[in-house]
């Protein structure tokens, strides 16, 4: 068996977004719905762009680091000649100036292992920022599906329920609400695919952490999805047909 099925296919993912945002056009063309998984595409799209060249080194940091190390490098060199020198005319120096001289070598060893420890660590920060800035774009997207499902209450197919002047306008049956409810519920769980192409070429704790906590956070809206969605299959409408049959889903499309 090969690899195909051991990491995320960024590009079947832009084509299930794709094929996504089609369905909601053919079923809620005049919905911001519609819109709304237009950008989730534009975002699969970046995700994937970003993710194959985050893979690839960024090279003018590399040359940066090169010359930096070979500078601190001769800066090194030339302070191990400097004591070679006062230990060659030890017989005319004093301990003072031999003392210096050691401690001037010791420091410049710190200083470029350290800045060498930076430099090395100066790539992996830069794709570290640009990653947390497209997770935090894919965390505030899931919040805006989760707005347009929030006023969808499938109570009001209830034979009891009744509208006040505030309510907002119901005029979904209960199929359309279940596929709408869907839409939004299929858009979640891609937007934390989406997030975990970033993680999954790139071990870095903090971008691990961002990625977790947006799938906990589109799992835990999606099963508040799926709550209402159950109230709409437990209607008239869908009792009969698939509640008996003990059915979770709705046709799709």
């Amino acid at each position: 068996m090969g690899n195909e099925y051991l990491a995320l296919d960024s590009t079947r993912i832009v084509m299930t977004v794709e094929k996504l945002s089609i369905r909601i056009k053919e079923r809620f063309p005049e919905s911001s719905l519609s819109r709304v998984v237009l950008q989730v595409y534009d975002v699969a799209l970046k995700a994937k762009n970003e993710a194959a060249r985050m893979r690839q080194p960024i090279w003018w940091v590399r040359f940066v680091y090169l010359l930096l190390a070979v500078g601190l490098a001769g800066l090194g060199v030339l302070a191990i000649e400097s004591l070679r020198t006062v230990q060659l005319s030890t017989d005319g120096a004093s301990l003072l100036d031999y003392l210096q001289a050691i401690e001037s070598v010791i420091n410049e060893v710190l200083f470029l292992a350290a800045a060498i420890f930076f430099l090395a660590q100066w790539e992996g920060r830069i794709k570290r920022q640009q990653m947390l800035a497209a997770l935090h774009e894919l965390r505030s997207l899931a919040h805006v599906v989760d707005m347009h499902q929030l006023t969808k209450d499938p109570d009001h197919f209830h034979p009891h329920s009744f509208s006040t002047p505030s309510s907002p306008r119901r005029e979904m049956t209960p199929f359309e609400l279940s596929r709408y409810l869907d839409y939004c519920s299929e858009m979640l769980s891609l937007i934390g695919k989406i997030a975990a192409l970033y993680a999954q070429d790139f071990d870095d704790p903090s971008v691990l952490a961002a990625v977790n906590e947006i799938e906990s956070l589109t799992t835990g809206l999606s099963r508040k999805i799926w709550q209402k969605l159950m109230v709409v299959y437990s209607s008239p409408t869908f009792g009969g047909i698939y509640v008996s049959q003990h059915q979770t889903t709705a046709p799709g499309g």
